[in-house]
């Protein structure tokens, strides 16, 4: 489901708003997905997608093929900002499009028991698709329109399934095994500048980023459909599974969980303030009518509250971003302990839907990114949240810590190729644990038993290589010890395969 993730438009605050940078391809769409795919996948369904997809995509991208520039989108220079200026004037709507099919695969495993929620120990092998159209329309002064619609088609590995950090930010938690429709984004974003002493920088037009002028200090405001990760827990290195990393707890805070339907989108307004070296965001979202669930309650009944800050700095001339973030989701959610205590008195599984009352579930999360030299660049997330209350939207994470490098293929004559290397930690809290010792199943774990509990530990490497322009295909390995905490089942390797094509 992460986003959702991916994977997604980058707030008009952020200095590197739509840049690719050294992460890789589009920075679009950090859609933390979790679809599932059927047995039979490769080509035949990738294109039977391309073929219901084509008014929606195809014919735009044919439209828009003379006027796209795949020059990195982040702001320019002063002086180049000012040339861009004299010569170019803001554009008053664009189209874009984007494809991309991931194959994942694991071979058998060690696995002495499985229960519904376990990761199969046989070999198994799932697909995901999805083509997006991105369009913009210029509204008034400092604002715009933006609708995403996208045709989506697959799995992930065992219906999304048997691993608390899941391996695929391209899968969802709902998939479907013919194409489908969806609208996952239908925002407006205005932009009020500041004065200040700083001169504006010049966006380049890109995927929910219209052409034109942008104030250095300024006050954005987003309201609509769209993706909490969109603007939250953004980092230029690991952020975006249609280009650089796939597993949900490296492109995001494993213990982030934030507002968001099975597919990672929601509604809700955000305010971000630029100024000079730092911003400050925050914002409310709609939480899910239940727990991981396909619907959104609209009334805003249950809801989450979340807030971020952002310094920008420099270490030996290199940039970097450091920023932190504190969230709280209000809702009808169980509570570990009273689930367990009814399974005794019952005698029968515990299951948190059966005490679930009105409550609050805190969090924090730490984000770094810091460029270390022309073509390397590192990054970590740390993040905690409270463990008595079941997760209501991402997965069961309660604590969580990722760090990795990027490193550009510029030492290699490769400059748009990309290899990507991490590691993250996930764990749970005491009353997690004994929720699914008891038996008792999450959003994506439950082995049906927890007799050894241990952290899972993953480790991720991809390379990203450029074959024409608009093309890359991706090679991605993970190594997975303890999946869904249990020192019973795995070690998994899971290996997958991406193509990704920009229009």
């Amino acid at each position: 489901m992460r986003q959702a993730p991916v994977h997604a438009p980058v707030t008009a605050s952020e200095e590197t708003w739509g840049a690719p940078a050294l992460a890789g391809a589009c920075d679009v769409m950090q859609i933390t997905k979790k679809i599932r795919t059927p047995k039979r996948t490769g080509l035949a369904r990738i294109c039977h997608c391309l073929r219901l997809s084509g008014l929606l995509v195809l014919a735009p991208a044919a439209m828009a093929a003379g006027a796209y520039d795949e020059t990195p989108t982040a702001p320019l220079s002063a002086a180049a900002a000012a040339s861009s200026d004299q010569t170019a004037a803001p554009k008053s709507w664009d189209l874009h499009a984007q494809f991309t099919a991931v194959s994942q695969l694991h071979p058998a495993f060690d696995s002495p028991y499985q229960g519904a929620n376990s990761l199969s120990p046989a070999f198994a092998e799932k697909e995901t698709t999805d083509v997006t159209a991105f369009l913009g329309l210029r509204l008034w002064e400092g604002a715009a329109a933006y609708l995403d619609p996208e045709v989506d088609q697959g799995f992930g590995l065992d219906d999304t399934l048997g691993m608390a950090g899941f391996p695929s930010g391209e899968a969802y938690k709902v998939g479907a095994r013919n194409p489908y429709f969806r609208l996952p984004r239908a925002f407006v974003r205005q932009v009020i500048g500041l004065d200040g002493q700083a001169p504006p920088t010049w966006l380049e037009d890109g995927p929910n980023q219209l052409a034109g002028p942008m104030p250095a200090d300024n006050l954005t405001i987003t309201v609509g459909k769209y993706s909490v990760v969109d603007i939250f827990d953004t980092n230029r290195y690991a952020n975006n599974p249609k280009a650089d990393f796939l597993n949900w707890s490296i492109i995001n805070s494993g213990a982030f969980d934030y507002a968001a339907d099975a597919w990672a989108f929601t509604y809700g307004a955000a305010l971000e303030w630029t100024q000079s070296w730092w911003t400050l965001r925050g914002g409310v979202f709609a939480l899910s009518k239940v727990p991981n669930s396909k619907d959104i309650d609209g009334t805003f009944d249950q809801f989450e509250l979340l807030g971020e800050s952002e310094a920008r700095h420099e270490v030996f001339g290199r940039p970097g971003k450091f920023k932190a973030l504190a969230y709280v989701n209000r809702g009808r959610m169980g509570k570990y302990e009273d689930a367990v205590a009814l399974a005794r008195e019952t005698s029968a599984v515990p299951s948190t839907a059966l005490v679930r009352r009105y409550a609050s579930r805190p969090g924090v999360a730490m984000n770094l990114e810091q460029e270390l030299c022309a073509d390397i660049g590192a990054f970590a997330r740390l993040s905690v949240n409270e463990g008595a209350q079941e997760a209501f939207e991402f997965t069961e994470i309660n604590k969580s810590l990722a760090a990795g490098l990027s490193l550009r293929g510029d030492r290699w004559n490769r400059p748009d190729d990309t290899v990507g290397l991490a590691a993250v930690v996930n764990g749970l809290s005491s009353a997690a644990r004994d929720y699914l010792a008891a038996g008792g199943l999450g959003v994506l774990v439950g082995d049906g038993r927890l007799p050894d509990y241990g952290w899972e530990k993953i480790l991720e490497t991809y390379y990203s290589r450029k074959i024409v322009e608009h093309l890359t295909v991706s090679a991605d390995f993970q190594y997975v010890v303890d999946p869904a905490y249990n020192r019973d089942r795995g070690p998994v390797s899971i290996f997958a395969l991406r193509v990704h094509a920009e229009f």
